[in-house]
């Protein structure tokens, strides 16, 4: 038996396997992994190194963890940028995919954060940012959802098509207009949420034209 063999075995037969079943545990319930669901877990600072160590756990970044038994959902790369920046709001591209508003896909997660917020230090998922001074637009159509047990803060469809406007020099009129079409064709009454945010975003000019061309 190789040296290495026999350091993998040694390791394994020393790692109590109550450690192992706290580890499965917590690990089934959370899609990414904190020190904080560990600790909960009963799972100590020292048998984290040596679980990371013997290959039971893999270190993503600092603080973030992940395990075979946790669950991977669509949302994935959303929960895992949140758990780094819990301040962040998912806005435009990230946000218009998860409502499924056009037809944009998301190669990275964009996050609102506020103007002098330290970025989060994320090599994976691609992360893009948008800084705003305005304390509001961590609120006003913004809605909390629930995935995976996690909090997150993303803008609603008609906030959504609002920022695209505002946006519109980084993600092109098209993608605004296509965006706009398709939030007032799923629901009509969206119309004066829509009119009410772009006045608070001061956009209201902008965006008139294309939405006298949708009545």
């Amino acid at each position: 038996m190789s040296l290495n063999i026999m350091t993998c075995v040694y390791r394994l037969a020393n790692m109590p396997d109550s450690i192992l079943s706290k580890l499965r545990s917590v690990a089934s319930q959370h899609e990414v992994l904190t020190i904080a669901h560990l600790l909960e877990a009963g799972i100590s600072d020292q048998s984290l190194t040596r679980l990371v160590r013997d290959g039971h756990l893999t270190r993503v970044r600092r603080g973030i963890y992940h395990h075979v038994d946790s669950p991977v959902t669509e949302h994935h790369d959303l929960i895992q940028v949140i758990q780094s920046a819990p301040k962040a709001v998912i806005v435009l591209i990230s946000a218009l995919k998860f409502h499924n508003i056009g037809t944009q896909q998301a190669y990275q997660v964009w996050i609102q954060l506020p103007m002098k917020a330290r970025s989060p230090k994320i090599d994976w998922p691609p992360i893009r940012i948008v800084r705003t001074r305005v304390e509001v637009l961590f609120t006003e159509g913004v809605v909390i959802h629930k995935l995976s047990r996690v909090d997150v803060a993303i803008t609603s469809p008609e906030r959504t098509v609002v920022d695209c406007f505002k946006q519109r020099n980084k993600l092109g009129i098209d993608v605004c207009n296509e965006a706009l079409r398709d939030v007032i064709q799923k629901d009509r009454n969206s119309r004066r949420e829509i009119h009410r945010l772009a006045r608070l975003t001061r956009v209201s000019k902008v965006m008139q034209p294309y939405m006298e061309a949708m009545l």
